[in-house]
């Protein structure tokens, strides 16, 4: 018996203006609380003692975010059911020393953050977003959305084989964007300019984690308007279905009798490799599941038999069957864009999938009255991975892999079926009901 979906597609629409609103990790997980306050989630420190309270609550670091819903009456060991997901994406990130230039143009240094589609960065109208940490220990966001950077392609008169050899780009001479005229380039320009554009004196910034989007919007394409296409989508596209199937599973009547603790956890730095203090293989899951427990009287027992019982979905982007490179697919495996979210699927443990696993989402889809897929890697092409298998391993929790297919992954701009988004989310609420 399906239930009803609650989310249709006005839910990309939303989706649209929070990958708009979200240009760094930072603004997502501020984004993501903003949406949870309006549910009645309320923000507790990691600093602070915990109680054992029933509704929702979110903990913020950094670029991630964890939050749950405690239905009243929980016993301290009731299992988890949770929604994975990463706030990064692959980009340009501005350097310790950012002011640089040659030959008459103004330049920001940047590193490559992750494995992004290096050409797709080349002549785009680019902002600069991110966080500049003040004298005092806090944190300020910064949101330069309008054209303000620009890497520039070498004109094809200077490099006539780039149709028929490739484009070769070197990460380090290459990638540099130029924002000005000039030769006098002055240490602290690019950092007093943008604490100018937060309202700061120079002088109060004394630390900054900064990153370029494109300053283009997302968009409905097609005839019927059947795609839509825009930055970030991997893997903001999961952090915005999670939260949304958060929030909706706490407002819904029949709350308080939840046979699950249903969590969003949003990571950073998955694009790198998930090992810092916000990234799945830290310990900030276990530390707020664990705290969880014992807030509400549990025993380390307590803490097991709820660990026992968790499921975890790790909702990430993968690939839909690209029509002009099919052949790099399984022959037999072709997840379609608009064919509902994909179950992930590796026998080496690059994704967590199991068949027990595979039977929990099963139920979740048909409840909720959404169709899914099934995708596997050729066998001859290495396959990618996700936070799944750290949660698994790190946590000792039964992990799922799942997400929506994509194409374009990893450039500045990519392209989902604009109907996946909202199949997914109600997906995602069959799951966090149980």
């Amino acid at each position: 018996m399906s239930t009803s979906r609650i989310f249709d597609r006005g839910h990309t629409d939303d989706l649209m203006s929070f990958l708009a609103a979200s240009p760094s990790p930072y603004h997502a997980v501020a984004n993501a609380a903003g949406r949870l306050e309006k549910a009645g989630f309320r923000q507790v420190a990691e600093t602070d003692a915990w109680d054992g309270t029933s509704g929702g609550k979110y903990v913020l670091r950094g670029g991630a975010i964890v939050a749950w819903y405690v239905p009243e009456g929980a016993a301290p060991h009731t299992p988890f059911r949770i929604v994975g997901a990463h706030t990064d994406s692959p980009n340009l990130r501005v350097k310790p020393l950012p002011d640089t230039g040659a030959h008459g143009w103004r330049q920001v240094a940047v590193e490559i953050y992750g494995g992004p589609l290096l050409n797709s960065w080349l002549d785009r109208d680019l902002g600069l977003a991110g966080r500049l940490t003040l004298r005092d220990g806090s944190a300020r966001l910064v949101n330069v959305d309008r054209p303000l950077l620009r890497v520039p392609q070498l004109a094809i008169h200077l490099d006539r084989a780039v149709s028929t050899d490739g484009l070769k780009l070197d990460k380090q001479r290459h990638l540099q964007p130029v924002w000005g005229l000039g030769d006098d380039v002055r240490d602290g320009d690019l950092i007093a300019f943008l604490a100018q554009e937060a309202g700061l004196p120079a002088g109060e910034v004394a630390g900054w984690d900064l990153m370029t989007h494109s300053v283009e919007p997302p968009a409905y394409l097609g005839r019927d308007r059947e795609l839509m296409a825009g930055p970030r989508m991997d893997n903001l596209l999961s952090v915005h279905a999670g939260t949304a199937a958060l929030a909706a599973v706490a407002s819904a009547d029949g709350a308080a009798g939840l046979p699950y603790i249903p969590v969003l956890a949003a990571f950073d730095h998955e694009e790198n490799g998930s090992q810092s203090d916000t990234g799945a293989d830290g310990p900030l899951l276990g530390g707020v599941l664990e705290r969880s427990v014992f807030a509400r009287g549990g025993s380390y027992e307590d803490r097991a038999r709820a660990f026992a019982g968790t499921v975890c979905v790790s909702s990430d982007t993968g690939h839909a069957v690209h029509p002009n490179y099919a052949e790099r697919h399984d022959p037999t495996h072709h997840p379609r864009a608009g064919g509902g979210p994909i179950l992930k699927v590796n026998v080496n443990n690059r994704y967590a999938t199991d068949g027990s696993g595979r039977a929990v989402w099963a139920a979740a889809c048909e409840k909720a009255g959404v169709p899914f897929q099934s995708f596997v890697s050729n066998n001859s092409m290495p396959c990618g991975t996700t936070i799944g298998p750290i949660t698994a391993a790190r946590h000792g929790i039964r992990t799922v892999d799942i997400g929506v297919a994509i194409l374009s992954m990893h450039s500045a701009r990519e392209l989902c079926a604009a109907d996946d988004p909202f199949l997914l989310a109600n997906a995602l609420v069959a799951f966090l009901q149980g």
